[in-house]
């Protein structure tokens, strides 16, 4: 008999490209998560979804730790081909997998090192201010809201979800945000058990290697998340330069872009690669061009 373990899953951040472009991907992700977790009978403890890279922590077996980041990579792959034309996007992206051994606090550090991963990026000042994860999930006294998935004909699940042959419990909820609530879908009882209390949890936050390179870093500015600043590219584009996207630009235009989304957005190397999908390498040539 396979011995069930807690698992640390990570995607390698992508360098060039987005998992998510625009903000209405999210809610496709969370749905998927949720689907694939019941397909793969994994049981999710947290998780989040960034712009270029996921974090999961689960527990099952290993093998059904890799058929169920194997089956999300596949179902969202196949959303990103359908929306975006993105042949095999995902297929490159490494993942990691780490076997969480339960002693000296290690699965509740590990649980804070994913829920801090929002505020790391300087995107919110507290987890429970992010909605792609269970940054709200735990040690929340409000009630559940929504509609119940029993109560929803199969036409519009299968529309809203994205998904179809799949019959889901008809317990969950899907939220305000059109998807399905973590609360319905993650052990939340089994982290609230393991963290006791709300400040027993805040304190991991705080102390998390996530909390302390914020502590570290000398620029602390919020910054504008990556899906806003795309929004936004093509009208930067056709007021600065008279053209449709960032392809069509000249090396000189490219190298004034990004000075633009420096001075508008606080815009870091990392996030102007995802954005635009060039190396690091490469933005970094063009902006040493502005001080050369």
């Amino acid at each position: 008999m396979r011995i069930k373990n807690h698992y640390l899953v990570t995607t390698a951040h992508l360098e060039s490209g987005l998992w998510f472009v625009q903000e209405e991907d999210f809610p496709i992700g969370m749905n998927y998560v949720a689907i694939q977790a019941f397909c793969s009978n994994i049981s999710i403890e947290a998780f989040i979804l960034m712009s270029n890279h996921v974090h999961f922590i689960l527990y099952g077996k290993n093998s059904s730790v890799n058929d169920f980041i194997n089956g999300f990579k596949c179902r969202y792959s196949k959303y990103l081909r359908q929306k975006y034309g993105q042949k095999e996007f995902l297929r490159k992206n490494d993942v990691d997998i780490q076997t969480i051994y339960e002693e000296k606090e290690s699965l509740e550090r590990a649980i804070a090192y994913v829920q801090m991963n929002c505020v790391a990026a300087n995107i919110c000042s507290h987890p429970t201010q992010y909605l792609w994860g269970t940054g709200n999930a735990f040690f929340n006294t409000m009630p559940l809201t929504g509609d119940l998935l029993g109560e929803m004909s199969f036409r519009r699940i299968r529309n809203l979800l994205r998904s179809s042959n799949q019959t889901l419990p008809s317990e969950w909820i899907i939220n305000g945000y059109g998807f399905i609530d973590p609360r319905s879908f993650v052990d939340v009882e089994s982290v609230e058990s393991l963290y006791r209390t709300p400040q027993r949890m805040n304190y991991f936050l705080n102390s998390s290697s996530k909390a302390k390179r914020i502590l570290t870093t000398d620029d602390n500015r919020p910054t504008f998340r990556d899906q806003i600043i795309t929004s936004a590219s093509s009208d930067i584009i056709s007021s600065l330069f008279r053209k449709t996207n960032f392809l069509e630009l000249t090396e000189k235009e490219k190298t004034e872009y990004l000075r633009q989304l420096k001075f508008r957005f606080c815009a870091n190397i990392n996030q102007m690669a995802r954005i635009t999908g060039m190396t690091y390498g490469e933005v970094t040539r063009l902006l040493d061009n502005v001080t050369t």
